[in-house]
């Protein structure tokens, strides 16, 4: 069946629209290649998901209530659901459920990375992956892009608008530069590479990789794989000698001597561009090296944990408290906390709604939520059932972990009225994650229908 989408989205949200790569989650299958349609526009339809306010009334909380209870107690959300919905333009509360405690927030954590990143850097901000040489070293040093495509020239790699290491490559051979042996430098980042904090199995895996200063798609060890790398960054060392015409070469981690000059550099697609590659496709590989940029700007250490510790510190002079229950940057690990409370501020914040004294663009980050039925990590959402009813009128960030399932974003309600909400349920069966997908759906789109005025 057809799904027709109205969507127009703010003047200052824009967003890329086309043939994703769609990466889910950990928990959820992988579907690759999928196409996204470009929307189809009905004639007078209504903008949507735009976040800008209406001139509607801020609805009851107590009538909020009543329109949810139903959709609230079902089965697939499990035994525990943390929740908070706030009108986006006043912050009242229309609902909460020990919404200011911590839970794991799965994937929504990324909103933070995104939002923290988004407040230390601007939007067309770019990083550096360079080469420098001395003798014949080659040191391919790391500035901490995880799109660098490793694809040979003429060939796509995971990720649109990403610089190329095959450009370094051609660089040097017009240098003609004599090498014996590269060096992959990852001083940028600092700590182990590999989470102690996650599964065994989710590295390597179609979802995680180690993370690394110096990596090619996203911790992929070759252009095209379907597992990512424990060591993407040797595996970029060894693409790079291939791209020279020297797969044979020896690969090792070091740093440039003081003799070494930098030759040749290529920079990432802007910061706009990464945060919609990590939140339309929920991509844990990104999500954690953007973490790791928050800390390299504000002079902490890089490791997981001080990453973690700089996006809360960060989020901290925008009106955003995370708390210190993160472990890492992407919401991979089990025992990270965030609250559905700090998640529905962050979202008014990005929506422009909260005032602050640091200056943010993290508004950035509101044209790279997938939209429901549309895109993302929401396309295959909100096409059938009740939840069919906001169908590309919901923009949300999905998140999944075993027995949890979460979602955070913005919906308009019957009379117009811009919601924020933050939904975690955090103990659902382990085998049940479509059926509490679908679940939350229904409750967002209960809220979507609610005259609760």
């Amino acid at each position: 069946m057809l799904l027709i989408i109205a969507l127009s989205l703010a003047a200052a949200a824009g967003a890329y629209f086309g043939t994703q790569q769609l990466r889910r989650e950990h928990g959820d299958s992988v579907v690759s290649g999928v196409a996204v349609p470009e929307p189809i526009v009905s004639a007078g339809a209504t903008p949507s998901p735009a976040v800008t306010p209406a001139a509607a009334p801020v609805p009851r909380a107590a009538a909020v209530a009543a329109d949810l209870a139903a959709t609230l107690r079902q089965a697939a959300l499990g035994t525990r659901l943390r929740a908070r919905i706030a009108d986006a333009a006043t912050g009242a509360v229309l609902y909460d459920d020990h919404g200011g405690t911590g839970a794991a927030p799965a994937s929504t954590a990324k909103l933070l990375t995104a939002a923290a990143i988004l407040t230390v850097h601007p939007a067309d901000y770019r990083f550096t992956t360079s080469v420098a040489v001395s003798g014949s070293t080659v040191v391919l040093v790391g500035g901490g892009d995880p799109t660098l495509s490793g694809a040979a020239a003429g060939h796509s790699g995971a990720y649109p608008q990403a610089a190329r290491l095959s450009d370094l490559a051609t660089k040097l051979r017009a240098a003609h530069v004599s090498v014996s042996r590269i060096v992959v430098d990852d001083a940028l980042f600092a700590g182990p590479a590999i989470s102690p904090d996650w599964e065994a199995e989710d590295v390597p895996s179609s979802y995680g990789a180690g993370i690394t200063a110096v990596m090619t798609d996203g911790g992929r060890a070759a252009p095209g794989d379907y597992l990512r790398s424990s060591t993407p960054d040797l595996a970029a060392g060894a693409e790079l000698a291939a791209l020279l015409g020297k797969p044979g070469l020896p690969v090792t981690r070091g740093a440039a001597p003081a003799t070494a000059t930098t030759t040749a550099s290529v920079r990432s697609a802007p910061l706009s561009v990464l945060i919609e590659q990590m939140l339309h496709d929920s991509d844990n590989v990104i999500a954690e090296v953007l973490a790791r940029q928050v800390a390299v700007a504000t002079h902490v250490t890089s490791s997981f944990l001080g990453a973690a510790k700089a996006i809360a510190t960060v989020l901290g002079t925008v009106g955003v408290q995370v708390g210190s229950g993160m472990r890492d940057g992407s919401g991979l690990a089990v025992a990270d906390r965030v609250s559905p409370a700090a998640l529905v501020q962050l979202l008014r914040v990005a929506a422009g709604y909260l005032k602050t004294t640091t200056p943010t663009s993290a508004g950035a980050l509101i044209a790279a939520l997938p939209v429901a039925a549309w895109s993302g990590t929401l396309q295959d959402r909100y096409r059938s059932g009740p939840a069919a009813a906001v169908a590309g009128e919901v923009r949300a960030k999905t998140g999944s972990l075993t027995g949890v399932t979460s979602l955070a974003g913005y919906v308009h309600d019957r009379s117009g009225r811009l919601l924020v909400f933050s939904l975690d349920a955090d103990r659902t069966p382990a085998t049940g994650t479509a059926a509490a997908e679908s679940a939350l759906d229904r409750v967002v789109a209960a809220l979507g229908s609610c005259g609760c005025s």
